[in-house]
């Protein structure tokens, strides 16, 4: 009897532990094959850093195929504090070359940060400046591509193109209006880091960027000129407070040229007053009906009958 209860009880524990290495090498097995992919993700993401590379923004044209809005290539710099061996020397070196102070770039460069951006003096630099950075051949010291908006126009249709931030978003007129359709998607350089920021002997990941859709408007960059160069005649010659024109094709209601004075240069926004970048007089300023209404049929009643005038 106690025999008998004795294999029993052997059979039961051998069932129980046979069940659990089932149960262990089934979760094996699922996340092996069926989790692979999420847990690998999660990987990726505790030992990669990502460097960004700046998509361009779309090209804006005229009718005609003419350049009114494009991209410059720019460097800007981007640290990794924890690869910086030497941080007082990169401090110092950093800050002689963008003329900022050594503590401003030394809070830069032993910020506790996986990245770190030099904003702004460390964005859009020039290739004289790129250069000299990339001499020195610093650990942690990273420079990447960046677009920036370019204006070949300058003034011309200002209000109307509008301007764009220092990170290339739109603020103001088309850039603005159609900034989810002009801006493209961020690529990267990744790379791999351990749990100290120190790079690993692995190779590099390219994510190339996805530029930004290209813009044609009905705009006639000949006609557009001409449009500016009478409007700068008429200020230079009656000295208005405003001047604003408008030039459409009568039989299709396109807009082939539009601008106002005063204007300012896309490029250069951030030195002119908010009146003078926020209003575009043709669409924003009210004004009397006058002439303007002389193509709208008018009843006139005379001796209690109705006609027509134009």
């Amino acid at each position: 009897m106690f025999v008998r209860d004795y294999h029993k009880r052997i059979k039961i524990v051998l069932v129980v532990i046979i069940a659990l290495f089932i149960l262990i090498i089934g979760k094996i097995f699922y996340i092996q094959v069926f989790s692979y992919n999420k847990l690998n993700d999660y990987a990726n993401d505790l030992w990669s850093r990502n460097l960004p590379i700046e998509a361009n923004r779309g090209i804006i044209y005229d009718r005609n195929g003419v350049v009114i809005a494009d991209n410059i290539t720019t460097t800007s710099l981007v640290l990794i504090p924890n690869q910086i061996e030497d941080k007082e020397n990169t401090a110092k070196s950093l800050a002689q070359i963008l003329n900022v102070s050594y503590d401003d770039m030394y809070a830069h460069v032993s910020k506790i940060t996986s990245i770190e951006r030099v904003h702004p003096e460390g964005r859009r630099l020039s290739y004289e400046i790129a250069d000299q950075i990339a001499q020195l051949n610093l650990p942690g010291v990273y420079l990447v591509k960046e677009s920036k908006r370019n204006y070949p126009f300058d003034k011309y249709l200002s209000h109307t193109i509008g301007f764009v931030g220092i990170d290339n978003q739109g603020l103001s007129g088309l850039e603005l209006m159609y900034d989810n359709i002009l801006t493209g998607e961020y690529g990267a350089i990744k790379y791999f880091s351990d749990a100290k920021g120190n790079r690993l002997n692995l190779s590099e990941v390219y994510e190339k960027p996805q530029d930004g859709i290209n813009m044609t408007l009905t705009i006639n960059m000949d006609i557009q000129a001409s449009l500016e160069r009478e409007l700068d005649n008429a200020v230079i010659k009656y000295n208005p407070d405003q001047a604003l024109g408008i030039v459409m094709d009568p039989n299709s209601g396109e807009i082939l040229a539009i601008s106002s004075r005063p204007n300012f240069s896309p490029s250069d926004y951030k030195n002119y007053t908010v009146e003078e970048i926020n209003r575009n007089l043709p669409i924003w300023m009210t004004y009397e009906p006058g002439s303007t209404f002389k193509i709208a049929p008018t009843l006139y009643r005379y001796n209690n009958q109705y006609k027509t005038y134009y």
